[in-house]
Protein backbone atom coordinates (compact mmCIF):
# COMPACT_ATOMS: atom_id res chain seq x y z
CA UNK A 1 0.00 0.00 0.00
CA UNK A 2 1.75 2.97 -0.83
CA UNK A 3 1.89 5.70 1.90
CA UNK A 4 -0.52 8.41 0.46
CA UNK A 5 -3.29 5.92 0.29
CA UNK A 6 -1.92 4.82 4.29
CA UNK A 7 -1.79 8.27 5.04
CA UNK A 8 -5.70 9.16 3.90
CA UNK A 9 -6.77 5.97 6.06
CA UNK A 10 -5.55 6.93 8.58
CA UNK A 11 -7.07 10.37 8.17
CA UNK A 12 -10.25 8.88 7.33
CA UNK A 13 -9.79 6.99 11.06
CA UNK A 14 -8.99 10.09 12.64
CA UNK A 15 -11.87 11.74 11.67
CA UNK A 16 -13.98 9.19 12.17
CA UNK A 17 -12.71 9.36 16.04
CA UNK A 18 -13.22 12.51 16.43
CA UNK A 19 -16.83 12.07 15.02
CA UNK A 20 -17.53 9.38 17.38
CA UNK A 21 -16.29 11.32 20.38
CA UNK A 22 -18.14 14.65 19.29
CA UNK A 23 -21.64 12.68 19.41
CA UNK A 24 -20.52 10.94 22.76
CA UNK A 25 -20.11 14.54 24.39
CA UNK A 26 -23.34 15.61 24.10
CA UNK A 27 -24.76 12.43 25.49
CA UNK A 28 -21.99 12.32 28.52
CA UNK A 29 -23.20 16.64 29.07
CA UNK A 30 -27.07 14.99 29.05
CA UNK A 31 -26.35 12.74 31.66
CA UNK A 32 -24.18 14.94 33.73
CA UNK A 33 -27.37 17.20 33.52
CA UNK A 34 -29.77 15.20 35.34
CA UNK A 35 -29.53 16.21 39.38
CA UNK A 36 -30.71 15.03 42.70
CA UNK A 37 -33.95 16.02 44.19
CA UNK A 38 -33.56 17.03 47.38
CA UNK A 39 -36.70 17.58 49.37
CA UNK A 40 -40.66 17.81 48.63
CA UNK A 41 -44.10 16.66 48.99
CA UNK A 42 -46.88 15.15 47.49
CA UNK A 43 -50.49 15.93 48.09
CA UNK A 44 -52.64 12.61 47.29
CA UNK A 45 -55.94 11.90 48.93
CA UNK A 46 -55.83 8.27 46.82
CA UNK A 47 -59.63 7.96 46.53
CA UNK A 48 -62.07 10.41 48.31
CA UNK A 49 -65.58 7.95 48.24
CA UNK A 50 -62.89 5.21 49.26
CA UNK A 51 -61.88 7.36 52.53
CA UNK A 52 -65.55 7.97 52.65
CA UNK A 53 -66.61 4.17 52.81
CA UNK A 54 -63.74 3.44 55.29
CA UNK A 55 -65.37 5.97 57.69
CA UNK A 56 -68.95 5.71 56.67
CA UNK A 57 -71.99 3.64 58.73
CA UNK A 58 -71.12 0.28 56.77
CA UNK A 59 -67.57 0.03 57.61
CA UNK A 60 -67.18 2.11 60.37
CA UNK A 61 -63.28 1.98 60.61
CA UNK A 62 -60.63 4.98 60.26
CA UNK A 63 -57.27 5.95 58.96
CA UNK A 64 -53.66 6.48 60.54
CA UNK A 65 -51.05 7.81 59.33
CA UNK A 66 -46.99 6.40 59.10
CA UNK A 67 -43.84 7.61 58.64
CA UNK A 68 -44.40 11.24 58.96
CA UNK A 69 -47.52 11.34 56.74
CA UNK A 70 -49.67 14.14 57.40
CA UNK A 71 -53.64 15.33 56.04
CA UNK A 72 -53.86 18.06 54.03
CA UNK A 73 -56.85 19.92 53.16
CA UNK A 74 -60.09 18.26 53.29
CA UNK A 75 -59.15 14.88 51.99
CA UNK A 76 -55.58 15.05 51.25
CA UNK A 77 -52.69 12.97 52.53
CA UNK A 78 -49.31 15.02 52.35
CA UNK A 79 -46.17 12.53 52.22
CA UNK A 80 -42.57 14.59 52.55
CA UNK A 81 -39.40 14.12 52.02
CA UNK A 82 -38.25 13.91 47.97
CA UNK A 83 -35.68 11.90 46.85
CA UNK A 84 -35.09 11.54 42.91
CA UNK A 85 -33.46 13.02 39.79
CA UNK A 86 -34.35 15.54 37.51
CA UNK A 87 -33.27 15.81 33.54
CA UNK A 88 -33.93 18.94 33.00
CA UNK A 89 -32.81 18.35 29.26
CA UNK A 90 -34.84 14.83 28.71
CA UNK A 91 -37.73 16.44 31.24
CA UNK A 92 -36.97 12.63 32.98
CA UNK A 93 -38.40 13.02 36.27
CA UNK A 94 -38.32 10.47 39.16
CA UNK A 95 -39.50 11.13 42.91
CA UNK A 96 -40.09 9.05 46.03
CA UNK A 97 -41.65 10.57 49.30
CA UNK A 98 -41.85 8.85 52.73
CA UNK A 99 -45.03 8.63 54.27
CA UNK A 100 -47.71 6.30 54.77
CA UNK A 101 -51.55 5.58 55.30
CA UNK A 102 -53.69 2.61 56.76
CA UNK A 103 -57.26 2.02 56.16
CA UNK A 104 -58.78 -0.56 58.85
CA UNK A 105 -62.79 -1.32 58.40
CA UNK A 106 -65.14 -3.75 59.00
CA UNK A 107 -64.03 -4.96 61.98
CA UNK A 108 -64.83 -8.42 63.04
CA UNK A 109 -65.88 -9.74 66.61
CA UNK A 110 -62.14 -11.18 66.74
CA UNK A 111 -60.93 -7.87 66.50
CA UNK A 112 -59.66 -8.29 63.09
CA UNK A 113 -60.22 -6.17 60.38
CA UNK A 114 -62.15 -7.67 56.84
CA UNK A 115 -60.80 -4.47 55.46
CA UNK A 116 -57.07 -3.35 56.22
CA UNK A 117 -55.30 -1.77 53.76
CA UNK A 118 -51.57 0.43 53.75
CA UNK A 119 -50.40 2.58 51.08
CA UNK A 120 -47.37 4.04 51.42
CA UNK A 121 -44.00 5.41 49.73
CA UNK A 122 -45.67 6.91 46.65
CA UNK A 123 -43.30 7.29 43.63
CA UNK A 124 -44.10 9.20 40.77
CA UNK A 125 -41.91 8.73 37.53
CA UNK A 126 -42.31 11.30 34.30
CA UNK A 127 -40.80 10.17 30.63
CA UNK A 128 -41.71 11.88 27.97
CA UNK A 129 -45.38 12.58 27.85
CA UNK A 130 -46.04 10.41 30.44
CA UNK A 131 -46.17 9.56 34.42
CA UNK A 132 -46.73 6.60 36.51
CA UNK A 133 -47.28 6.79 40.34
CA UNK A 134 -45.66 3.37 41.75
CA UNK A 135 -46.77 3.02 45.78
CA UNK A 136 -45.71 0.04 48.40
CA UNK A 137 -49.19 -1.31 49.21
CA UNK A 138 -50.05 -4.61 51.87
CA UNK A 139 -53.77 -5.41 51.65
CA UNK A 140 -56.20 -8.24 52.52
CA UNK A 141 -58.67 -9.73 49.87
CA UNK A 142 -62.03 -9.04 50.43
CA UNK A 143 -63.04 -12.63 50.00
CA UNK A 144 -60.22 -14.88 51.21
CA UNK A 145 -58.69 -12.58 53.68
CA UNK A 146 -55.11 -13.42 52.22
CA UNK A 147 -52.23 -10.53 53.24
CA UNK A 148 -50.46 -9.55 50.13
CA UNK A 149 -47.81 -7.21 50.52
CA UNK A 150 -45.83 -5.52 46.81
CA UNK A 151 -43.11 -2.95 46.75
CA UNK A 152 -43.13 -0.27 44.10
CA UNK A 153 -46.55 -1.34 42.45
CA UNK A 154 -47.20 0.71 38.91
CA UNK A 155 -50.34 1.99 40.89
CA UNK A 156 -52.16 4.72 39.26
CA UNK A 157 -51.49 6.13 35.13
CA UNK A 158 -50.97 10.10 35.30
CA UNK A 159 -51.94 12.04 32.49
CA UNK A 160 -49.52 15.07 32.00
CA UNK A 161 -51.78 16.63 29.56
CA UNK A 162 -49.11 17.85 27.18
CA UNK A 163 -46.91 19.53 29.78
CA UNK A 164 -43.50 20.25 28.80
CA UNK A 165 -40.97 18.96 30.89
CA UNK A 166 -37.83 20.33 29.72
CA UNK A 167 -36.61 23.08 31.97
CA UNK A 168 -33.35 24.58 33.73
CA UNK A 169 -35.46 25.26 37.15
CA UNK A 170 -34.28 24.27 40.50
CA UNK A 171 -38.33 22.61 41.58
CA UNK A 172 -40.63 20.51 39.61
CA UNK A 173 -43.99 21.34 40.26
CA UNK A 174 -46.92 19.30 39.34
CA UNK A 175 -50.28 20.17 39.78
CA UNK A 176 -54.07 18.36 40.36
CA UNK A 177 -52.32 15.42 37.20
CA UNK A 178 -55.63 12.85 36.77
CA UNK A 179 -54.80 9.92 38.31
CA UNK A 180 -56.28 6.62 36.60
CA UNK A 181 -55.83 2.86 38.38
CA UNK A 182 -54.04 0.31 36.21
CA UNK A 183 -54.40 -3.35 36.01
CA UNK A 184 -51.68 -3.93 38.62
CA UNK A 185 -52.96 -1.32 40.89
CA UNK A 186 -56.63 -2.67 40.77
CA UNK A 187 -55.61 -5.94 41.85
CA UNK A 188 -53.29 -5.02 44.88
CA UNK A 189 -56.37 -2.49 46.03
CA UNK A 190 -57.75 -6.26 47.06
CA UNK A 191 -60.35 -5.37 44.12
CA UNK A 192 -62.77 -2.69 45.74
CA UNK A 193 -61.71 -1.27 41.99
CA UNK A 194 -61.45 -1.91 38.43
CA UNK A 195 -58.87 -1.00 36.38
CA UNK A 196 -59.56 2.70 34.72
CA UNK A 197 -61.50 3.94 37.66
CA UNK A 198 -60.65 7.58 38.35
CA UNK A 199 -58.92 8.26 41.67
CA UNK A 200 -58.03 11.64 43.50
CA UNK A 201 -55.29 14.08 41.56
CA UNK A 202 -51.81 13.93 42.55
CA UNK A 203 -49.97 17.38 43.47
CA UNK A 204 -46.78 17.44 43.91
CA UNK A 205 -43.41 19.72 44.65
CA UNK A 206 -40.17 19.20 44.43
CA UNK A 207 -36.72 20.81 45.32
CA UNK A 208 -34.17 20.34 42.61
CA UNK A 209 -30.09 21.07 43.62
CA UNK A 210 -28.82 23.81 41.35
CA UNK A 211 -26.46 23.57 38.81
CA UNK A 212 -23.91 25.31 40.96
CA UNK A 213 -23.95 24.83 44.65
CA UNK A 214 -21.79 27.42 46.94
CA UNK A 215 -22.17 26.21 50.04
CA UNK A 216 -22.03 29.09 52.68
CA UNK A 217 -22.94 27.79 55.89
CA UNK A 218 -25.43 30.14 57.65
CA UNK A 219 -24.66 30.00 61.70
CA UNK A 220 -26.90 29.10 63.67
CA UNK A 221 -28.87 31.36 66.43
CA UNK A 222 -28.42 28.79 69.07
CA UNK A 223 -24.53 28.42 68.57
CA UNK A 224 -24.06 32.08 68.52
CA UNK A 225 -20.63 33.36 70.33
CA UNK A 226 -22.67 35.53 72.85
CA UNK A 227 -24.71 32.66 74.36
CA UNK A 228 -23.44 31.57 77.49
CA UNK A 229 -24.14 27.49 78.65
CA UNK A 230 -23.16 26.32 81.69
CA UNK A 231 -21.21 23.53 81.91
CA UNK A 232 -23.08 21.07 83.92
CA UNK A 233 -25.66 19.10 82.45
CA UNK A 234 -26.21 21.87 79.85
CA UNK A 235 -28.54 21.39 76.62
CA UNK A 236 -26.60 22.24 73.61
CA UNK A 237 -29.04 22.38 71.01
CA UNK A 238 -32.29 20.15 71.13
CA UNK A 239 -36.04 20.49 69.69
CA UNK A 240 -39.97 19.29 70.72
CA UNK A 241 -42.04 18.24 67.74
CA UNK A 242 -45.63 18.43 68.37
CA UNK A 243 -48.62 18.54 65.58
CA UNK A 244 -50.63 19.53 68.33
CA UNK A 245 -53.74 16.69 67.27
CA UNK A 246 -54.53 15.96 63.64
CA UNK A 247 -58.44 16.25 64.18
CA UNK A 248 -57.58 19.78 64.99
CA UNK A 249 -55.19 20.65 61.82
CA UNK A 250 -58.08 19.45 59.80
CA UNK A 251 -60.83 21.71 61.24
CA UNK A 252 -58.71 24.32 60.32
CA UNK A 253 -58.04 23.58 57.17
CA UNK A 254 -61.30 22.33 56.49
CA UNK A 255 -64.77 23.45 55.55
CA UNK A 256 -66.03 25.10 58.47
CA UNK A 257 -63.01 26.90 59.87
CA UNK A 258 -61.72 27.67 56.00
CA UNK A 259 -58.44 28.45 57.42
CA UNK A 260 -54.71 28.17 57.86
CA UNK A 261 -51.71 28.20 60.43
CA UNK A 262 -48.26 29.78 60.16
CA UNK A 263 -45.10 29.70 61.59
CA UNK A 264 -42.98 32.33 63.30
CA UNK A 265 -40.18 33.04 65.37
CA UNK A 266 -37.91 30.09 64.15
CA UNK A 267 -40.68 26.93 64.10
CA UNK A 268 -40.70 24.68 61.03
CA UNK A 269 -43.37 22.48 59.85
CA UNK A 270 -43.00 18.78 59.45
CA UNK A 271 -46.46 18.06 57.82
CA UNK A 272 -47.88 15.99 60.17
CA UNK A 273 -45.89 17.87 63.17
CA UNK A 274 -44.50 21.68 63.86
CA UNK A 275 -40.91 21.31 65.08
CA UNK A 276 -40.22 23.83 68.17
CA UNK A 277 -36.15 24.10 67.69
CA UNK A 278 -33.15 25.65 69.89
CA UNK A 279 -33.68 24.14 73.12
CA UNK A 280 -31.82 25.12 75.82
CA UNK A 281 -32.00 24.09 79.54
CA UNK A 282 -30.74 20.89 81.80
CA UNK A 283 -30.64 17.55 81.76
CA UNK A 284 -29.57 15.57 84.24
CA UNK A 285 -30.14 11.30 85.50
CA UNK A 286 -33.72 11.09 83.42
CA UNK A 287 -34.61 14.83 84.82
CA UNK A 288 -34.98 17.53 82.02
CA UNK A 289 -36.11 21.06 81.87
CA UNK A 290 -36.06 22.63 78.42
CA UNK A 291 -37.62 25.89 76.80
CA UNK A 292 -37.75 26.26 72.98
CA UNK A 293 -38.39 28.64 70.76
CA UNK A 294 -41.32 29.08 67.52
CA UNK A 295 -44.71 29.82 67.40
CA UNK A 296 -47.71 28.08 65.69
CA UNK A 297 -51.36 30.85 65.28
CA UNK A 298 -54.10 29.02 64.03
CA UNK A 299 -56.70 31.63 62.23
CA UNK A 300 -59.99 31.08 60.32
CA UNK A 301 -63.33 31.69 60.49
CA UNK A 302 -65.77 31.10 63.40
CA UNK A 303 -63.72 33.76 65.31
CA UNK A 304 -60.39 30.95 65.29
CA UNK A 305 -57.41 32.77 66.55
CA UNK A 306 -55.23 30.83 68.85
CA UNK A 307 -51.58 31.10 68.67
CA UNK A 308 -48.84 28.84 71.16
CA UNK A 309 -45.16 29.89 71.49
CA UNK A 310 -42.61 30.08 73.95
CA UNK A 311 -43.16 26.54 74.24
CA UNK A 312 -41.35 24.22 77.50
CA UNK A 313 -41.13 20.59 78.40
CA UNK A 314 -40.15 19.39 82.07
CA UNK A 315 -39.01 15.84 82.49
CA UNK A 316 -39.36 14.78 86.61
CA UNK A 317 -40.87 11.37 88.02
CA UNK A 318 -41.42 9.76 84.70
CA UNK A 319 -43.72 11.91 83.17
CA UNK A 320 -43.22 14.93 81.04
CA UNK A 321 -45.39 18.03 80.36
CA UNK A 322 -45.01 20.37 77.64
CA UNK A 323 -46.08 23.83 78.33
CA UNK A 324 -46.87 27.03 76.08
CA UNK A 325 -48.17 30.28 76.43
CA UNK A 326 -50.93 30.88 74.69
CA UNK A 327 -53.53 33.73 73.50
CA UNK A 328 -56.87 33.56 71.51
CA UNK A 329 -60.18 35.52 72.08
CA UNK A 330 -61.26 33.74 75.06
CA UNK A 331 -58.16 32.45 76.43
CA UNK A 332 -54.69 33.87 77.31
CA UNK A 333 -51.99 32.45 79.71
CA UNK A 334 -48.31 32.16 80.61
CA UNK A 335 -46.48 28.65 81.16
CA UNK A 336 -49.52 26.77 80.71
CA UNK A 337 -49.76 23.01 81.20
CA UNK A 338 -51.76 21.82 77.61
CA UNK A 339 -50.22 18.37 77.68
CA UNK A 340 -49.01 15.47 80.14
CA UNK A 341 -46.78 12.47 78.76
CA UNK A 342 -45.35 9.36 80.09
CA UNK A 343 -41.81 9.77 80.29
CA UNK A 344 -39.97 6.75 82.10
CA UNK A 345 -36.86 7.46 81.30
CA UNK A 346 -35.60 8.89 77.34
CA UNK A 347 -32.88 7.04 75.48
CA UNK A 348 -29.49 8.63 75.85
CA UNK A 349 -26.25 7.76 73.65
CA UNK A 350 -23.72 9.20 71.96
CA UNK A 351 -24.66 12.78 73.74
CA UNK A 352 -28.30 12.69 72.46
CA UNK A 353 -31.25 12.05 74.42
CA UNK A 354 -34.21 11.16 72.77
CA UNK A 355 -38.27 10.65 73.63
CA UNK A 356 -40.21 9.18 70.69
CA UNK A 357 -43.92 9.64 69.97
CA UNK A 358 -44.77 10.01 74.07
CA UNK A 359 -48.46 9.20 73.76
CA UNK A 360 -50.14 13.16 75.36
CA UNK A 361 -53.54 14.01 76.87
CA UNK A 362 -54.97 17.24 77.44
CA UNK A 363 -54.84 18.68 80.69
CA UNK A 364 -57.88 20.75 82.46
CA UNK A 365 -56.12 23.91 81.89
CA UNK A 366 -54.96 22.44 78.10
CA UNK A 367 -58.73 21.67 77.67
CA UNK A 368 -59.55 25.85 78.60
CA UNK A 369 -56.91 26.81 76.16
CA UNK A 370 -58.55 25.12 73.16
CA UNK A 371 -61.95 27.01 74.37
CA UNK A 372 -63.45 23.67 75.56
CA UNK A 373 -63.53 21.96 71.81
CA UNK A 374 -61.78 18.76 73.78
CA UNK A 375 -62.32 17.35 76.96
CA UNK A 376 -59.45 17.07 79.55
CA UNK A 377 -58.05 13.28 79.22
CA UNK A 378 -58.60 13.80 75.19
CA UNK A 379 -56.14 12.21 73.13
CA UNK A 380 -53.70 14.79 71.65
CA UNK A 381 -50.93 14.48 68.95
CA UNK A 382 -47.45 12.38 70.76
CA UNK A 383 -44.42 14.51 71.70
CA UNK A 384 -41.05 13.65 70.65
CA UNK A 385 -38.39 15.60 72.41
CA UNK A 386 -34.54 15.48 71.77
CA UNK A 387 -31.89 17.25 73.55
CA UNK A 388 -28.06 17.24 72.59
CA UNK A 389 -25.79 17.37 75.24
CA UNK A 390 -22.79 17.47 74.02
CA UNK A 391 -21.80 20.27 70.71
CA UNK A 392 -21.34 16.68 68.56
CA UNK A 393 -24.40 14.98 68.73
CA UNK A 394 -27.44 15.80 65.91
CA UNK A 395 -30.95 16.15 65.72
CA UNK A 396 -33.42 13.68 64.50
CA UNK A 397 -34.14 15.06 60.55
CA UNK A 398 -37.50 16.37 60.50
CA UNK A 399 -39.46 15.52 57.16
CA UNK A 400 -38.76 17.71 54.69
CA UNK A 401 -41.28 19.15 52.72
CA UNK A 402 -39.13 21.09 50.23
CA UNK A 403 -39.60 24.67 49.46
CA UNK A 404 -42.63 26.61 49.99
CA UNK A 405 -45.18 27.47 47.37
CA UNK A 406 -48.16 29.46 46.52
CA UNK A 407 -51.44 28.25 47.32
CA UNK A 408 -52.43 28.67 44.14
CA UNK A 409 -49.30 26.38 43.02
CA UNK A 410 -50.82 23.46 45.42
CA UNK A 411 -54.82 23.58 45.50
CA UNK A 412 -56.48 20.74 47.64
CA UNK A 413 -57.04 17.59 45.33
CA UNK A 414 -60.59 17.61 43.46
CA UNK A 415 -63.11 15.34 42.41
CA UNK A 416 -63.09 17.36 38.90
CA UNK A 417 -58.97 17.94 38.75
CA UNK A 418 -57.74 20.71 35.75
CA UNK A 419 -54.45 20.05 34.97
CA UNK A 420 -52.05 23.27 36.05
CA UNK A 421 -50.06 24.60 32.79
CA UNK A 422 -46.99 25.73 34.44
CA UNK A 423 -45.49 22.28 36.15
CA UNK A 424 -41.80 23.06 36.46
CA UNK A 425 -40.43 26.67 37.74
CA UNK A 426 -38.67 28.15 35.50
CA UNK A 427 -39.16 25.60 32.44
CA UNK A 428 -38.62 26.62 29.26
CA UNK A 429 -41.29 26.45 26.79
CA UNK A 430 -39.09 25.85 23.85
CA UNK A 431 -40.10 22.45 22.40
CA UNK A 432 -36.27 22.19 20.47
CA UNK A 433 -34.38 19.41 21.07
CA UNK A 434 -37.30 16.60 21.55
CA UNK A 435 -35.32 14.15 19.29
CA UNK A 436 -32.19 15.26 19.88
CA UNK A 437 -31.61 13.15 23.27
CA UNK A 438 -31.64 10.14 20.69
CA UNK A 439 -29.76 11.83 18.24
CA UNK A 440 -26.16 11.19 19.94
CA UNK A 441 -26.97 7.58 20.78
CA UNK A 442 -27.70 7.01 17.00
CA UNK A 443 -24.57 8.72 15.62
CA UNK A 444 -22.41 6.92 18.56
CA UNK A 445 -23.79 3.40 16.70
CA UNK A 446 -23.26 4.55 13.30
CA UNK A 447 -20.21 5.80 13.96
CA UNK A 448 -18.89 3.02 16.43
CA UNK A 449 -19.32 0.59 12.88
CA UNK A 450 -17.75 2.83 10.45
CA UNK A 451 -14.40 2.90 12.67
CA UNK A 452 -14.64 -0.74 12.84
CA UNK A 453 -15.10 -1.46 9.29
CA UNK A 454 -12.38 1.74 8.65
CA UNK A 455 -9.58 -0.14 11.57
CA UNK A 456 -10.53 -3.81 9.63
CA UNK A 457 -9.77 -2.35 5.83
CA UNK A 458 -6.63 -0.86 7.36
CA UNK A 459 -5.54 -4.23 8.44
CA UNK A 460 -6.51 -5.85 5.72
CA UNK A 461 -4.44 -3.42 3.40
CA UNK A 462 -1.21 -3.79 5.87
CA UNK A 463 -1.66 -7.36 5.65
CA UNK A 464 -1.80 -7.55 1.63
CA UNK A 465 1.60 -5.52 1.82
Amino acid sequence: MSPPLSRRLCGLFAALCLAVAGALLPAAEAHAASRPVQGGRLDWGIKSSFQTYVTGPVAKGSYSLTGGAATVGGSGFRFHSATGTYDGATGTFTASFSGGVRFLGHRADSGTHQLDLTISRPTVRVSGSSGTLYVDITSKAKDTGTVTTSSQVPFAALSLGGINMRGDGDRVVLNNLPATLTAQGAQSFAGYYTAGTALDPVSLSADVRPKAVTKSPTPSASKSPGKKRTPDAAIKDGAVDWGVRRTFREYVTGDIARGQWTLSSGAQDGGALFRFPEGEGTYKKGELTARFKGAVRFTGQQGLDLRLDDLRVTVESGKGTLYADVKSPEFTGEKVPLVTFPAEKPKAGKGLVRLTEAPAKLTARGAEAFGGMYQAGAEMDPVSLAVATTASAELPALPDLGSDIEASESPTPSASPEPSTEPVASATDDDEGGASAALPLGLTAGGLALVAAATALIVRRRRAN
